[in-house]
């Protein structure tokens, strides 16, 4: 008997547009960062409602530009969830501040002002809040609450594209907010990142800092057709984005409307199919606004009859390629030692949540075997 084909967790839609993209940026002989990187930082910003956006290398180096635009440095606080990837803490720390980890709310996995104020100190100087998977922080919230208490609020939105909250985009309206493009998320470069923010002084400093502090970017210099002496005006890093890169972005922004139905549509389906099985609860849209499912987790209760790591041993023998839930950095070694307030929300949920797959091409035939296993671990 042959074995059902293996149904990944994640496949990025790409196809022949993107591949032409990345070859018609290579045969241009231009594939460093240029024009086809200024032209996706045009039109990324104009798609979230921002004013300004700055192509990088990852988010992790969106979020290390975000808060050095912000003002941190050594003994600064700034409040981070705990259940988030480890780069999030870690771009913190880059800067010499201090990451202090954040409990959040069990339904969205997300920082809330509650959650903030029970960790704020009078060293905090920012809270750097995540919208979850794809699930939109209520950035309204804690927008208004770092306002009242002087703090400024930088949005990690590595997996927010897609995503709204009150019918704008995850970003519209942010102090300055960083993306992902890496191949697990809803559009993709490869790898890459975007920085955002309305702040026009705040961008031209991170253009600089992204090259090395150039005065003058080598696109800049090379479109002049004359000598230009650049000068370095600060110490700065080399975060920059390709031009090829910036090429298939170009063309995967032109189709986010379309992964993002078929990523709701496949996730209200999946929640039809599991809503019959007690004790599993569905990540779902929030109250004030829709996620883009980047990953539909669920969340087991505890007295599952199976444990999580049972059900995703169970999905790996059946051919379906599942993942542990999102991460709580407090408990990885890296972060040992380091003082926590107690986090309990985050470590049920990073205990007891897994990653289903989910991607645009998933067939109903795919979503029903993965459902099967869920029923089967269930006791159904």
């Amino acid at each position: 008997m042959t074995a059902p084909e293996r149904i990944p967790v994640m496949v990025p839609w790409l196809g022949e547009e993107e591949a032409r993209a990345a070859a018609d940026a290579v045969r241009s002989g231009w594939v460093a960062q240029g024009p086809r990187a200024a032209a996706f930082e045009r039109a990324f910003a104009e798609r979230v409602g921002a004013e300004h956006g700055i192509a990088v290398s990852s988010c992790t180096t969106a979020l290390h530009l975000a808060l050095i635009a912000v003002g941190l440095g050594p003994g600064d606080e700034v409040v981070v969830p705990s259940l988030s990837f480890i780069a999030t803490a870690n771009a913190v720390l880059h800067t010499g501040a201090r990451p202090v980890f954040a409990d959040v709310e069990e339904a969205t996995g997300n920082l809330t002002p509650q959650t903030v104020d029970a960790v704020r100190t009078p060293r905090t100087r920012a809270v750097l809040a995540v919208h979850q998977g794809g699930v939109p922080a209520d950035v309204h919230a804690l927008r208004a609450a770092c306002a009242d208490r002087g703090l400024a609020l930088v949005e990690d939105a590595a997996c927010g594209i897609g995503a709204t909250v009150g019918g704008k985009s995850v970003g519209h309206g942010a102090l300055i907010a960083a993306w992902s493009f890496h191949p697990r998320k809803v559009i993709t470069t490869g790898e890459g990142g975007m920085v955002t923010t309305d702040d026009a002084a705040w961008a031209g400093r991170l253009r600089r800092l992204r090259e090395h502090g150039m005065s003058v970017s080598a696109a800049q210099r090379h479109a002049s057709g004359r000598p230009i002496a650049e000068r370095y005006l600060e110490v700065g890093y080399n975060y920059r984005m390709t031009d090829i890169q910036a090429a298939v972005g170009l063309v995967q922004l032109g189709r986010l409307d379309e992964i993002v139905s078929r990523r709701r549509e496949l996730a209200a389906r999946y929640e039809q199919l599991l809503a019959p099985i007690p004790g599993l609860r569905p990540v779902r849209d929030p109250a004030h606004g829709e996620g883009n499912f980047q990953s539909y987790w669920v969340l087991l209760a505890e007295d599952f009859p199976a444990g999580r790591d049972a059900v995703l041993e169970a999905l790996a023998d059946a051919g379906i390629s599942a993942r542990r839930g999102i991460m709580a950095a407090h408990l990885e070694p890296a972060y040992a030692g380091h003082a926590t307030a107690p986090l309990p929300v985050t470590e049920r949920i990073s205990r007891n949540s897994l990653i289903l797959p989910l991607f645009h091409t998933m067939t109903h035939a795919q979503q029903d075997r993965v459902a099967a296993v869920l029923h089967e671990q269930a006791g159904g």
